[in-house]
């Protein structure tokens, strides 16, 4: 996660914000399907520190991209209400999760995570805008 995270920023700050974001999303989609096929306890070590790279290395960017999409007077807002009404819904992740396998499979659970990746891979084209180099009000 540490390194994702790092890596993030130095990316974002070369290539981009959105590209970056784009890049993360597609990379944690990726690796959902790939972890869960690993077996070996040490393939599950390198899997899993892969996997933290995208999936927690988004948290990089989004100071800087809530920065840079709310006016000052409603951004401290804005990044402490949108950070953990995520942080609220992703908490149940795992039970969903859970819940899904056992009601339906394993695949399915993981066919959704994906899913919600790539529900995000389309937001982050379609709505937000790239703002790299712009002067914050």
């Amino acid at each position: 996660m540490g390194a994702g995270i790092w890596l993030f920023g130095m990316a974002a700050d070369r290539f981009g914000r959105k590209p970056t974001f784009l890049f993360y999303q597609a990379g944690a989609v990726v690796m959902v399907f790939v972890y869960a096929h690993l077996s070996t306890p040490f393939a599950l070590l390198i899997g899993g520190a892969v996997m933290g790279v995208f999936v927690n290395g988004m948290i990089g960017g989004y100071g800087a991209l809530i920065s840079e999409l709310y006016p000052t007077e409603a951004r401290a807002t804005a990044q402490n209400v949108l950070f953990n009404i995520g942080r609220a819904v992703g908490g149940f992740g795992p039970v969903v999760v859970g819940a899904l396998a056992a009601r339906f499979s394993f695949a399915a659970a993981l066919a959704l995570l994906a899913s919600i990746y790539l529900l995000d891979i389309l937001a982050t084209l379609f709505l937000i805008p790239e703002r790299r180099g712009a002067l914050l009000e």
